[in-house]
């Protein structure tokens, strides 16, 4: 087929706003999928993804369809998650297209999430097709979707297809304004082979599947490759396209979209964003747009097994492969024993790799407590970079610390306003912009140390605005911040992982509610343990277990009071003894009952 009946197109969204469900249709009106196959959610192949309803890898697929005009088309649609911790994601899989299907909730309108993966449209150039979806629904207003199209995205209204991908209303409406409106692909003249690899999994027999977009030239079986950024060679053991299934194909031509491969076998071979050509006839420069995936989020993640270190590291391996933006260290405490530093792109994205260890890999594990990166200026000039408040150095060396900051945009309801505002200021942060999207919802511009809105910043604002309101982020660099780095001393002990990075203004509260958890878990001893948070060897809370007391009277049968009070002074000077020499001993499902509780 030429490229000439080739498109490439994505779907953007917010969170449920129907991208999977329109996927779905879309295959099933072009007759990609056999109808004895289909299913809902069909792109989604986690089972962690149909359960919590989102998509968290991007799945192409290549349809056929024939056109009012006669002609039958390549259509390669490109499925992208729509949470923004997986905006990277995103950003590759549109850079492997010329257009892109922006999806619009009718009944709940443009949220912050549908601007944010505009932007990352509009930064590849793409065409956009605004769809007005869910139309079927009670609360739809079409008119109201239409006007904040105009208004918020600067999309003309009139441009909106009317659509519901559950009803199967305005399938073929969609599809016959993809052929018409997005550009066929071009390709370059030299001919030379260009590849972008956007995505990759990890298959047991095959190792390492590259998911690619042709830019130009053929790429086919027992040709061998060259990666540009590593400058590997390998020789194509296969090639095809994806219906959705993998499906074998003779060669793949420019503007195709599917799978190549290689005998690559490790993480480190396939990055995402980089370009495939040819070894004997290369191309003089690789594609633009190739750039590393930088953490956000740092946790350690050990096995509550110490003998399964080995297996959590094969696993963790594997799972690399399968998301690039993952990545991981060795490192060890001493009460969690031998574990792993890893970073992820934020909270969700942690939770999920967390989830896949425990399903795919039966691995049980235990997370400390998540922190982000922060850098340090010594007093002799020296740059650190800190992610584990274990490598924090002594405040007395410290000349300044610098936070990360992100520029959060969130859409609530007109009458939340106020409580919105109010968390914002009990999370550090300042709100810098006040819009008036339409007569019921507002939105807010802020800026927000990362650190504070890691843990619990979403779901306070669900809870505090019913579910109707939404946020995303984007980073905004660094900012200098007044951080300390606390301890908790467990019987006057250190317990490293307990250790946390705190604003100096919130360290007495967090360590309050921390010894409070701690009390609750530790179990009683014969003598007082003291719970003790402590910032530079001050301490600013505490809590204590009372001692366990064993009745020493009990033999005493009557006789004189004396004898009583006699074996009562010896446990007295028993405990004395004991809380000098006594070793205070923390159950490991106390670690875990405390960090998975979060905060």
């Amino acid at each position: 087929m030429p490229t000439s009946l080739t498109r490439n197109f994505s779907i953007i969204a917010h969170i449920d706003h129907g991208k999977t469900t329109l996927s779905d249709r879309l295959m099933g009106a072009t007759n990609t999928v056999a109808q004895r196959d289909e299913k809902e959610q069909l792109l989604d192949a986690m089972d962690l993804e149909r359960e919590k309803g989102i998509t968290i890898k991007s799945h192409p697929v290549a349809m056929e369809y024939k056109a009012m005009d006669g002609k039958t088309y390549k259509l390669n649609l490109l499925d992208t998650p729509g949470h923004v911790d997986f905006s990277y994601e995103v950003a590759r899989s549109l850079a492997a297209c010329e257009g892109a299907i922006l999806m619009v909730d009718a009944a709940q309108g443009v949220e912050a999430q549908t601007v944010a993966n505009l932007h990352l449209a509009h930064a590849q150039n793409l065409v956009i097709i605004p769809v007005l979806n869910k139309i079927d629904l009670p609360a739809a207003d079409v008119e109201k979707c239409r006007r904040q199209l105009e208004d918020i995205l600067a999309i003309p209204g009139e441009d909106a297809i009317p659509a519901s991908a559950k009803a199967g209303i305005g399938i073929i409406d969609i599809l016959e304004a993809v052929v018409a409106r997005v550009p066929a692909p071009v390709e370059n003249p030299d001919k030379l082979l260009r590849c972008s690899v956007f995505d990759s999994i990890y298959d047991t027999y095959r190792g390492v599947v590259s998911y690619v977009r042709v830019f130009s030239g053929t790429v086919k079986k027992g040709q061998r490759i060259k990666l540009m950024h590593t400058g590997k060679t390998y020789e194509v053991k296969e090639v095809g396209v994806f219906t959705p299934k993998m499906s074998a194909r003779p060669q793949l031509v420019a503007g195709d979209v599917g799978y190549v491969i290689a005998n690559m076998k490790s993480a480190d071979e396939a990055k995402i964003g980089d370009t495939i050509t040819d070894n004997t006839h290369p191309c003089p420069e690789p594609l633009p747009g190739y750039k590393e995936i930088q953490p956000m989020v740092f946790s350690g993640i050990y096995p509550v097994e110490s003998s399964d270190y080995e297996a959590l590291k094969a696993a963790m391996a594997k799972l690399q492969i399968n998301d690039a933006a993952f990545t991981y260290g060795s490192e060890s405490s001493t009460a969690l024993g031998f574990g792993f530093r890893c970073g992820f792109l934020g909270l969700l994205h942690m939770e999920i790799i967390q989830e896949r260890l425990r399903r795919e890999f039966n691995m049980d594990v235990i997370s400390t407590y998540p922190s982000v990166i922060y850098q340090v200026t010594l007093t002799d000039g020296s740059e650190l970079i800190v992610d584990n408040p274990t490598f924090f150095p002594e405040t007395q060396v410290i000349q300044e610390i610098r936070e990360p900051v992100v520029n959060v945009y969130i859409m609530v309801p007109g009458d939340y306003i106020g409580d919105m505002m109010q968390l914002v200021l009990e999370k550090r942060g300042e709100v810098t912009n006040t819009e008036t999207i339409d007569d019921m919802r507002v939105m807010l511009s802020c800026v927000l140390p990362l650190g504070e809105i890691l843990v619990d910043f979403n779901d306070k604002l669900k809870s505090m605005t019913r579910g109707y309101g939404s946020m995303d982020y984007e980073h905004a660099g660094y900012r200098p911040a007044n951080m300390v780095k606390m301890d908790m001393l467990i019987a006057g002990d250190p317990v490293e992982a307990f250790s946390t990075i705190v604003h100096r203004d919130k360290a007495e509260s967090y360590g309050r509610m921390l010894a409070t958890k701690l009390k609750d878990v530790i179990p009683p001893h014969l003598f007082v343990v003291a719970i003790q948070a402590a910032v530079g060897g001050k301490i600013v809370a505490r809590e204590s277990i009372s001692a366990m007391r064993k009745n020493v009277t009990a033999k005493c049968y009557g006789g004189d009071i004396t004898r009583k009070r006699k074996l009562l002074e010896k446990q007295k000077e028993g405990k004395k003894k004991m809380k000098m020499f006594g070793k205070v001993n923390i159950p490991q499902d106390a670690f875990i009952k405390v960090l998975k509780s979060g905060d």
